[in-house]
């Protein structure tokens, strides 16, 4: 009777799985002929709209950078200074000292000449009381204004007073530590400016600053990751921002614009409450109350992605860091998808409901779920003589095989268009990465997910923590 049971479950597992697969293949064929179109298309259109002629534009928008700082004072000065270097005519920094307990204010306020001004702070949204803002008195640094306010204990609190106090109808949103291109704010304004169609938010791929030459907070020169868990991440970066973000820009169906990089519309972020301070994934899930915002009122509206690495930022070097941040992130995916869960299936949310939102729950959300299960199911199976050894090596080679293939194509593009490595023998090692990553690191990352969702499910109370960070110079502690 067991045996028989057992058999059936099997059976029914193995049906299921290839149904599963085969669903989660065709849809990752579609994305790759999507991403490469993507890709054309914005190699093209760069030959058609000259980036000089937009500067010097009579329309050319205003934007904010607002930057969150919680205890940063080993960086501050050289973060702010790299953040001036950046060339856009028309741009403020806003840097928000978010409850500091070391000398972060105190650096800012010596190295920039900042004295307290009066200022008409308008709480558009919700935050921690603020405290001050100040500017220089050198007209040097007169695009900084750097905003002092009690610790929100997240950095949406932060990001929302900096949203708060800034100018202009654009701002970018990124994390201090983070090292920008001279033209990033350029890159990501343009889609503001040349469509037709109102665009609600951009972004651009992030690459991995550990192991980078950096002086005086400028990007001296890149170097491939030396660590292990920095060239897994490296690998995950160019598969998902140069591959899945492109061909999700190409339908407009982005639902994840990197809370280290994004540029968004001022007045639909406020119209939406900023983000939320109680989410654990702040940057999914402001874009979907964007997005369902703009379907209610019927407005048609665009996010698109510039397939360009434009940010450079320091990753988890340690297992123990990288898994607390997955399991954050994961814990975030849950907590988005079950808040907006009214907007699934419902008409009125057009691809969002039907496409975008059931992709994330399916293919993001439910896989190591089933890979849960399918570990559970082989080993009722081997402890019942119940496996197809046969079918189950063939399914995992082809399974195997085909995400070889997505990765070596991610990296191929990535090299042939941006030349990101010095020289065949760091090209290798990706490759190399890629041929383990299933064995040795994808396993890290499903425990972590199922660890964030345990959490979320017992409403455990997430601990951002510590995250330590070499830096580029000094070793340094902020919250991951």
């Amino acid at each position: 009777m067991i045996n028989r049971f057992t058999y059936q479950l099997i059976h029914f597992y193995e049906i299921f799985i290839s149904l599963f697969s085969l669903t989660y293949i065709l849809f990752y064929v579609l994305l790759s002929i999507l991403s490469y179109f993507a890709i054309l298309k914005h190699l093209r259109y760069q030959k058609y709209i000259s980036e000089d002629i937009l500067i010097r534009s009579n329309h050319l928008l205003g934007v904010s950078i607002v930057a969150p700082a919680f205890n940063e004072g080993v960086s501050i000065v050289y973060n702010v200074k790299s953040l001036l270097s950046l060339t856009y005519p028309k741009y403020e920094i806003i840097i928000v000292n978010d409850g500091s307990t070391d000398d972060t204010l105190t650096k800012l306020i010596t190295e920039f000449e900042l004295v307290k001004i009066d200022f008409y702070y308008q709480e558009k949204i919700v935050t921690r009381p603020v405290r001050g803002h100040y500017k220089s008195t050198n007209p040097i640094y007169s695009k900084l204004m750097v905003v002092d306010k009690e610790n929100g204990k997240s950095k949406a609190d932060g990001s929302n007073a900096g949203i708060n106090s800034s100018q202009y109808p654009l701002f970018l949103c990124t994390d201090v530590d983070c090292i920008l291109k001279r033209d990033t704010i350029l890159k990501l304004a343009k889609p503001f400016m040349e469509n037709e169609t109102r665009v609600i938010a951009t972004g651009a791929g992030i690459r991995i600053s550990n192991s980078c030459e950096v002086k005086d907070g400028f990007l001296h020169k890149v170097h491939f990751p030396k660590d292990w868990y920095p060239r897994f991440q490296e690998l995950e970066y160019v598969r998902s921002f140069l591959f899945g973000r492109m061909a999700w820009s190409q339908i407009n169906g982005l639902l994840l614009v990197s809370g280290g990089l994004g540029m968004f519309d001022k007045e639909i972020a406020i119209k939406v409450g900023g983000y939320w301070h109680k989410s654990l994934g702040e940057d999914m899930e402001l874009i979907t109350r964007m997005r369902k915002h703009m379907h209610e009122r019927k407005q048609k509206f665009l996010i698109k992605y510039i397939p360009e690495s434009l940010c450079w930022t320091e990753v988890p070097e340690t297992r123990e860091v990288l898994l607390r941040q997955r399991t954050r992130w994961a814990r975030g995916l849950v907590q988005t998808l079950f808040l907006h869960r009214k907007m699934f299936l419902n008409p009125k949310y057009g691809k969002t409901a039907f496409l975008i939102l059931p992709f994330f729950f399916v293919f993001e959300f439910l896989v190591p779920i089933v890979e849960l299960l399918g570990v559970i199911a082989l080993i009722i199976g081997f402890l019942n003589h119940a496996v197809n050894i046969e079918y189950l090596v063939t399914m995992g080679l082809f399974v195997y095989i085909f995400y070889l293939l997505i990765t070596l194509i991610s990296i191929l593009i990535d090299d042939l268009l941006y030349k990101s490595y010095a020289n065949y023998k760091e090209l290798t090692i990706l490759i190399f990465m890629a041929i383990i990553e299933p064995f040795v690191y994808h396993p890290l990352n499903v425990y972590a997910s199922l660890k964030g969702y345990w959490f979320f499910f017992r409403q455990t109370e997430q601990k951002w923590g510590v995250m330590i960070r070499k830096g580029f110079a000094t070793t340094e502690k902020v919250t991951s």
